[in-house]
């Protein structure tokens, strides 16, 4: 473990500026490794997804795995000198493994496709996508549920602030980096938060709050697609509307988000959803999840 830490540190500094996270608990650069311990792992991951496909097809539920590949996935040309093998990548093992597999959505094919075709998809100083990497990845979900996005939802309007994001924080001189944000929500409204949401936006610290997020959108736009979404995901869907949850938000009539990577099958029940949706980050892979998350113990839970 202290050689690992040595060798590859937190944050890997690539080309132009770019940042990369290499370390972290999750292991990053591990990731990209080979053996028989990391493909029993991913083999583990690919029969979880198989099964959930097939519990909830059982209920009549289309369900949709969406893993987002790392940057070192999708941008490994703009980094340097770093010996790993993008060729390796979980996304990229997952994809070969699940190529027929209805549960599962490969975004690593087109991610890697349109890297250079336009804006960047992901932002030079932090780990998450741009708006268009999401907006990307959401014209993917989009299409493999059979549904048409609102004609005008990629023009609403988008304002820029400069910031400091979480990899400049961890580099000297902390880079900020001019970031945009969605004005998305026009027809969609929020009709639950949970009782997490609502201490921490009363305390004013919603940025904050993670793993037990859980808000429901409702949108009676005639133009909205009639099916009810239930979404488990973390950051890069996120419980306000900026993201991959406000653009579902904005074209579904219904969206209940829960942020964990384990499922609750009582609540999706309760819920009786025509879509189930999962979003995670490639290197939440390094977990096998359990699928014992409770949104009823959450919602008892103090902030």
């Amino acid at each position: 473990m202290i050689g690992w830490r040595k060798r590859w540190g937190t944050v890997h500094a690539g080309r132009d500026g770019w940042l990369f996270l290499t370390g972290g608990s999750n292991r990053v650069m591990d990731q990209y490794g080979g053996g028989l311990r990391r493909w029993w792992h991913l083999r583990a991951w690919a029969r979880l997804i198989e099964a959930r496909g097939r519990r909830a097809a059982r209920s009549g539920i289309r369900c949709l795995h969406v893993i987002v590949p790392e940057k070192l996935s999708v941008y490994e040309d703009l980094t340097v000198d770093l010996p790993y093998d993008p060729a390796r990548a979980s996304t990229r093992r997952l994809a070969r493994r699940l190529a027929r597999a209805p549960a599962y959505l490969d975004l690593l094919g087109p991610f890697r496709a349109a890297r250079h075709a336009g804006p960047p998809l992901y932002l030079r100083t932090d780990t998450h996508w741009t708006l268009d990497g999401c907006y990307l990845a959401y014209t993917q979900i989009m299409r493999a549920l059979a549904a048409v996005p609102p004609p005008d939802l990629a023009e609403r309007p988008r304002f820029e602030a400069e910031r400091l994001m979480d990899l400049g924080g961890k580099v000297p001189g902390r880079p900020l980096e001019t970031v945009a944000h969605w004005d998305l929500q026009r027809d969609a409204v929020r009709v639950h938060s949970g009782a997490l949401v609502a201490a921490y936006e009363a305390e004013g610290r919603a940025e904050a709050l993670h793993v037990g997020a859980h808000v429901v959108y409702r949108n009676a736009s005639p133009g909205a697609d009639p099916r009810r979404v239930v979404l488990f995901g973390d950051s890069y869907a996120h419980f306000t509307p900026i993201l991959l949850t406000g653009l579902l938000a904005e074209s579904f009539a219904e969206v209940h988000f829960v942020w964990s990577a384990n499922l609750d099958w009582d609540y999706i029940e309760r819920v009786r959803p025509d879509i189930l949706l999962f979003e995670l980050a490639e290197r939440f892979l390094a977990r096998l999840p359990r699928d014992d998350y409770s949104v009823e113990a959450a919602r008892r839970a103090p902030g």
